[in-house]
């Protein structure tokens, strides 16, 4: 008989940055209002029975962790590979200031262009790709605070498709509900809408 359980993906809540700016790595405030905002999200975990909260090291995850874990009871973990791409020099920079020449190449393979200084988006693939693969071992309902970027590749997978780097990520401040069914040893997943 097959058992499932749940994985709660949320992007953090909004910034405090004018729209435009790229940044990844770069540690950025959230915007005034995001308390309410981790208080919705603590009646979504527990309703999901979410154990274990995972988030991304950056202040702007873990601020909200920090009040999700403290309202739920859940164990917080902080993982590194939850961290959003390593965008280089470009961080802190208008998109519009990037040589459009980069920001071609980028859109022409972004598995393995990196931004000068940064991370390719193979090396986030990978590091997300893992994390799953524990989530998926460990079997234990979870929380997962992470960024755009981890989010999107996290999402396809938890839907079963091959993620697309470049692809719409999740809004800042949503949540998606995924069941993760666990049959004999192995596991498959199945989308669940919560959004």
């Amino acid at each position: 008989m097959a058992q499932s359980f749940p994985v709660l993906l949320v992007r953090h809540a909004p910034v405090l940055l004018p729209e435009g700016v790229c940044y990844g790595r770069q540690d950025v405030a959230l915007r005034p209002g995001w308390e309410g905002l981790a208080s919705g999200l603590a009646v979504l975990a527990q309703g999901a029975v979410c154990r274990v909260l995972y988030s991304s090291p950056a202040m702007r995850c873990r601020e909200m962790a920090q009040k999700l874990a403290a309202a739920t009871g859940m164990e917080l973990k902080i993982d590194d590979r939850l961290a959003e791409l390593d965008f280089g020099r470009w961080e802190g920079m208008n998109w519009q200031e990037i040589s459009r020449a980069q920001l071609d190449e980028w859109a022409a393979d972004p598995a393995r262009f990196a931004p000068p200084g940064g991370e390719s988006g193979m090396a986030l693939s990978q590091r997300a790709r893992a994390f799953w693969q524990d989530i998926k071992d460990a079997g234990v309902p979870a929380c997962v605070l992470s960024h755009g970027g981890p989010l999107r590749v996290l999402s396809a997978l938890a839907e079963g498709r091959q993620p697309e780097l470049l692809s719409p990520s999740m809004p800042q401040g949503s949540a998606r509900l995924f069941m993760v069914a666990q049959q004999q040893g192995r596991l498959a997943e199945a989308s669940c809408a919560a959004e």
